[in-house]
């Protein structure tokens, strides 16, 4: 039995439908994400350098394990086009023993992914 304490939906959003297929297609060849949902049209109000800005930006939903996230952090800020990416990592309470099972299945964690290169 999976323990959904293990898992984690980090949301990451930027300014394009493409560099949100871009993450998304890397992260999981990478096998640091089972699934990656990409939302259109996420209209965000942010203040940055003191001042208030607006844009439309794409949401990606990343489901994976707490053992992934440092590196899935680390290739999201690689690939990403802004100087500060929100990465938030939501901790997943519980959620279907199948689902749970297939998302352990389909992700690698770091450590063993630095053993078979």
């Amino acid at each position: 039995m999976e323990n959904a304490s293990n898992f984690r939906l980090v949301i990451v959003t930027t300014n394009s439908y493409d560099n949100a297929q871009q993450i998304a297609r890397i992260l999981l060849s990478e096998r640091l994400a089972a699934c990656c949902n990409l939302l259109l049209g996420a209209y965000s109000m942010y203040t940055w350098n003191d001042r208030i800005e607006e844009s439309l930006e794409v949401m990606i939903f990343i489901k994976t394990t707490v053992d992934n996230i440092e590196m899935l952090e680390r290739r999201v800020c690689e690939l990403h086009p802004y100087d500060v990416p929100e990465v938030i990592a939501v901790p997943i309470e519980s959620g279907s023993e199948l689902y749970l099972r297939w998302i352990a299945s389909t992700v690698s964690p770091f450590d063993k992914q630095e053993d078979t290169q």
